[in-house]
């Protein structure tokens, strides 16, 4: 026993455990892959309460955590900063009241215009709030777009789709009528200083919108491409004729993969409307835009699946000489739960959201990103899967109580940063990995500007990473900004001090970190 206890005295200490080695990213700044044009949200169906009745200081504190580009004492951002902000153009479900179909009153939208033709702008008051606060704030981007035309215009008087045949609910003698209603909106709201850069005339075509006989949970229409041709092509004369600058968005594609592939009468979008020789080209029209605009639901699930898609639009988009828009996104499947049981923490939602963001911005290649919704009934500590605001209205919502979500401030982490004209650039990473296996990894994306540089970077682990940053053709550097987002209470965007960029930087467990370097 002597003899053993002596050799344990004589054994060296264990070895402390090696740090992994850090991530190594090269940053090649001169290398430009797309231009960012806006990252923004919808303020749908909750706007008109909140808006018209909740009290001053609420929906300014609402106002302030979407639109705000200041920072406090401290140097945390008081908002997300967006760049682009989307107004539904209503069609009368309001007016209908219970007739209409849609069972939630929140859901119905009213029209501008009345069924003989006149007007009344005093209609979406509490819309109209947001859009002038987001007019406040310097958002550069208002961006309209309608679910349905106006009641009196389609077939069943409805402001959804009866039957499901996925044919137009817009009778075939008013295309002019609805296109030259959507040209006054915008000639109105020009002449008040609220000029909206793009008008959307249709949204997910491929849907039939009734969930059941004679119902629906809100405004909505199926498009033929043939019939998103026959109206963009009016709405194109309307706008030429009223002499408005406002630009056409098109299609607003329910999933991605109907842009460019799917056997459906309103499929291979990309093809169809910017093909060469299509019979449904549309890109030579004045108001045109040189992109094409999808929604990243029901393609988020799984790693493989969610990036495949995105390469695919990418290699089509490009092929067409085209640019790509992420237009309306939130978590409506399953795939945020990553096959996870039960409810998912607000961090986990918030990690999920930027992993969308990156992996639409990095691989789509997408020039805009665009969420779905900023504001809905629910909870900010769980399953945050919907909105950015947790509301919790009154039966009558005319006012009610808010809270931030973790992924109000997720979605800032890019929003903030990333301004409209900043241009992503190239990254090479050392340890090899590529889109897919980096997923679960450490994700990273980098945008420059003349003046900037914005790095985001993902710790999508349970543990601490160290990386590298060799950023090639920066210039020099005046200074560097840190601002991080996880689990821990006050991490909402939270400013760190760093004073280099050189060496081992740490990025938290199961965080979101921007780091912007001021040239």
């Amino acid at each position: 026993m002597k003899l053993f206890y002596g050799l344990l005295l004589c054994m060296p200490a264990a070895l402390p455990a090696q740090q992994p080695t850090a991530v190594r990213f090269t940053i090649h700044t001169a290398d430009k892959v797309q231009t960012i044009d806006n990252i923004g949200a919808s303020g749908c169906w909750f706007s008109e309460g909140i808006g018209k009745y909740w009290p001053a200081q609420k929906k300014e504190q609402i106002a302030e955590w979407l639109f705000s580009k200041e920072f406090d004492a401290q140097g945390n951002p008081k908002g997300i900063g967006l760049s682009a902000w989307r107004f539904n153009i209503g069609g009368g479900t309001t007016e209908q009241g219970d007739s209409s179909g849609i069972k939630d009153f929140r859901k119905r939208v009213e029209c501008f215009q009345h069924p003989d033709g006149s007007y009344d702008w005093s209609k979406q008051s509490g819309y109209i709030w947001f859009v002038k606060k987001a007019k406040e704030y310097g958002v550069e981007n208002l961006i309209a777009f309608s679910n349905t035309p106006p009641v009196q215009f389609t077939k069943n008087g409805r402001g959804f789709k009866t039957e499901r045949d996925f044919i137009t609910n817009l009778r075939p003698d008013k295309y002019g009528a609805y296109a030259g209603f959507l040209a006054d909106v915008l000639k109105h709201f020009d002449a008040e200083g609220l000029h909206f850069n793009y008008i959307s005339p249709v949204n997910e075509p491929q849907w039939d919108w009734s969930n059941k006989p004679g119902q629906a949970s809100q405004e909505g229409s199926p498009w033929r491409n043939r019939e998103i041709h026959q109206v963009v092509t009016a709405l194109d004369s309307a706008l030429t004729a009223q002499n408005l600058s406002s630009k056409i968005m098109i299609t607003e594609a329910g999933t991605l993969d109907y842009l460019f592939r799917n056997n459906s009468s309103a499929s291979t979008q990309i093809q169809q409307f910017y093909g060469q020789g299509s019979p449904l080209q549309l890109s030579q029209l004045k108001h045109m835009t040189g992109f094409v605009g999808g929604h990243s639901y029901f393609t988020d699930a799984g790693d493989t699946n969610r990036i495949k898609v995105r390469q695919m639009l990418r290699d089509t988009a490009k092929k067409y000489g085209i640019d790509f828009w992420q237009t309306e996104y939130s978590m409506l499947a399953d795939g945020y739960k990553e096959g996870a049981k039960g409810r998912r923490s607000a961090i986990d939602c918030a990690l999920f959201l930027a992993k969308m963001i990156h992996t639409d911005l990095a691989v789509a290649n997408a020039c805009a990103w665009q969420l779905w919704n900023s504001y809905e009934p629910g909870s900010a500590a769980f399953d945050t899967r919907y909105y950015l605001v947790a509301l919790k209205p009154n039966d009558t919502h005319t006012d009610g109580e808010y809270d931030q979500t973790k992924g109000l401030w997720a979605m800032g982490n890019y929003s903030r940063f990333i301004r409209p004209g900043m241009q992503r650039v190239h990254i090479v990473r050392s340890d090899k990995m590529d889109d897919l296996t980096a997923s679960q990894n450490i994700m990273l994306s980098a945008y420059t500007s003349e003046k900037q540089l914005v790095l985001v970077a993902i710790n999508y682990t349970i543990t601490e990473k160290n990386i590298l940053l060799d950023i090639k053709d920066v210039g020099k550097v005046k200074s560097v900004q840190r601002f991080v987002t996880s689990a821990a209470a006050g991490d909402n965007l939270k400013a760190y001090p760093i004073t280099k960029l050189k060496g081992n930087i740490t990025l938290p467990a199961r965080s979101i970190t921007t780091f912007v370097v001021n040239k």
